[in-house]
């Protein structure tokens, strides 16, 4: 699928990385672009923690596009977000959950950036969607690279190929991608998956709140909060701790 862009896509590749590192020793031009201080150069301390080969690719591409990139503390609801430019922020800001692995930092840069991409060449849209056909393309677009540059192991390169052929709003979202990257977390915890529970199981989220699991609901699940009885959907994929009944 990927054979007649490989080429194009490696030459890409080749050349960002060369953008980014000469970036890092102090070469290439200034952009003439309004942004902010943090965003005159890719943040070392995200660059860093990408895998070889994606840290070229992804710090060429944040030196490219003046935006600002922070580490940010873990949101249950998603892994990254973009924000374009506004009155009080006149540049565009991406933010990633800090606690996330080399590959799904990475990949979840790659979905932020493609946000990023969309809105530079379509601004001028009054009603452009989200997750749209016109992000869907650049989002493609951006992963031929990565995918032809055959860095990323063998499960992962084929679950973000099959995310790149019908692309979700979320990382987090697209089940067989988010089990791909969860295999490459550093550490193993005590925690479970949502969907790995049996109904009536009483569980606890990362902020302490105690919930009863309920009924499937497609990629959710109706669960009750134990101290109020208030309903709430919680995504099958949630990490969560299984607390065992007094």
């Amino acid at each position: 699928m990927l054979s007649e862009s490989c080429c194009r896509a490696a030459h890409m590749l080749r050349q960002l990385s060369k953008k980014y590192r000469a970036k890092q020793g102090g070469g290439g031009r200034k952009r003439a672009v309004k942004a902010s201080p943090a965003a005159t150069s890719p943040p070392a301390d995200v660059v860093a923690r990408l895998p070889a080969g994606l840290d070229g690719y992804v710090g060429g591409l944040l030196t490219q596009y003046p935006v600002e990139v922070r580490l940010v503390p873990r949101r249950a609801s998603k892994l990254g977000d973009h924000r374009p430019p506004t009155a009080a922020f006149p540049w565009h800001r991406i933010t990633v959950n800090e606690d996330l692995n080399p590959y799904a930092l990475g990949v979840t840069l790659l979905h932020e950036v493609a946000h990023l991409v969309t809105h530079l060449k379509h601004q001028s849209r009054r009603r452009l969607q989200p997750h749209g056909p016109e992000w869907q393309r650049h989002y493609t677009a951006i992963l031929q690279p990565v995918l032809a540059a055959s860095f990323l192991p063998e499960d992962l390169a084929e679950a973000l190929m099959a995310a790149g052929e019908r692309p979700r709003a979320a990382t987090c979202s697209d089940r067989r991608l988010l089990l791909a990257l969860a295999r490459y977390d550093a550490t193993a915890d005590d925690r479970c998956r949502i969907e790995e529970l049996s109904p009536g199981t009483i569980f606890e989220t990362d902020t302490g709140r105690r919930f009863i699991l309920g009924t499937r609901l497609r990629s959710r699940y109706r669960c009750l909060e134990a101290c109020s009885g208030a309903e709430y959907r919680v995504h099958g994929l949630a990490r969560v701790a299984r607390v065992e009944p007094d």
